[in-house]
């Protein structure tokens, strides 16, 4: 195979950039098992205290993550972000205002290999979230395994992040006054098996837990797609019926992360590796719906609200994908 090197004099802002992309892309797949390995080490060395204390910090602080996380504005309005938005670039697109004095649940649609768009719209500054819905704060699911990571869980809770358990989502939901939104990737881990580039397949035919989640807490639902996020990573064919799908489906039920096989580029060449692409995201946040709070909902007004959702994210998709160059005779492919 022959290797494409990037040249000699590539711009230093660009050299930046990837740089920035490096530690996210590390941060993704390496840190956590790294802490992990970290705080055992720690305990057979002259700097065991570090980790005696550190459990002892985490015994108190162990309810944190379920009770809204602990984000640091400091941190996620570093100029860094900027140059990780710039790599790709990552825009977010505002289609409809949301009144601050409502709760939302933001559908985000496809999670995509590594769900970049949804890092950088919601939980970083450098797009512009908080300039284009004032008084709302953003908090993005991840998977509650990443939040049982010593050291890795304050890591990721510094960007807002908060688990993806029903109790946890709900937390800020239930707070009264409203500016609370809910970023949840529906596809979750299994929809990020079917993120090949240009796919438009959403893993959401079945999903209605957050369908339910929205009105037992009467908070509005935001449909959003994310142009473009299935188009960083090249992955290694996998249609349903294969063994390479059955296996790794069979994973992800054993240990609720998947794992695709993805490739695109390196740090010094274009040819190879775990670094994205550099292609264009374009994150469109739809309109939102107007949910009435309903304590227990029946299996019909579940239906009913599940059915207007996929209508209403159908819709963005078609309103603006000619914008975003994808083709007029593709459509959404609800899984």
């Amino acid at each position: 195979m022959k290797i494409d090197f990037a040249p000699m004099d590539v711009p230093f802002q660009r050299r930046l950039q990837t740089a920035v992309v490096v530690l996210w892309v590390f941060s993704f797949l390496a840190l956590a098992p790294l802490c992990i390995l970290l705080y055992f080490y720690l305990l057979f060395t002259p700097y065991w205290s570090i980790s005696v204390l550190y459990s002892v910090w985490w015994f108190f602080d162990f309810d944190t993550p379920a009770r809204g996380g602990r984000r640091v504005p400091f941190l996620c309005g570093l100029r860094l972000w900027e140059h990780f938005r710039d790599y790709f670039p990552i825009k977010l697109v505002k289609t409809a205002d949301l009144d601050p004095k409502v709760n939302y649940v933001i559908g985000f649609h496809p999670h995509g290999v590594l769900v970049a768009g949804a890092f950088s719209n919601f939980c970083s500054y450098a797009t512009g979230f908080r300039q284009m819905f004032p008084g709302l704060t953003g908090h993005l699911l991840m998977l509650p395994l990443w939040f049982r990571a010593p050291f890795f869980r304050d890591y990721i809770m510094c960007a807002g992040l908060i688990p993806s358990d029903k109790e946890s989502a709900s937390y800020p939901l239930r707070r009264r006054g409203g500016g609370n939104a809910v970023v949840i990737a529906v596809g979750g881990a299994p929809e990020a098996l079917d993120a090949h580039p240009g796919t438009y397949n959403v893993l959401l035919a079945k999903k209605k837990g957050f369908i339910k989640m929205a009105m037992e807490n009467g908070a509005y639902l935001v449909p959003t797609f994310s142009f473009g996020e299935n188009e960083l990573f090249d992955q290694v064919e996998n249609p349903r019926g294969t063994w390479l799908r059955w296996t790794q489906e069979r994973l992800q039920s054993i240990m609720g992360i998947s794992l695709p096989l993805f490739h695109a580029r390196g740090i010094f060449q274009y040819s190879f590796g775990l670094m994205p692409y550099r292609k264009p995201i374009s994150t469109v946040v739809g309109r939102p719906i107007k949910v009435k709070r309903t304590e227990k909902p029946t299996a019909e007004q579940l239906d009913a609200l599940h059915q207007h959702y996929m209508d209403e994210l159908s819709n963005l998709f078609e309103e603006h994908k000619c914008n975003y160059g994808v083709d007029p005779d593709m459509h959404l492919s609800f899984v």
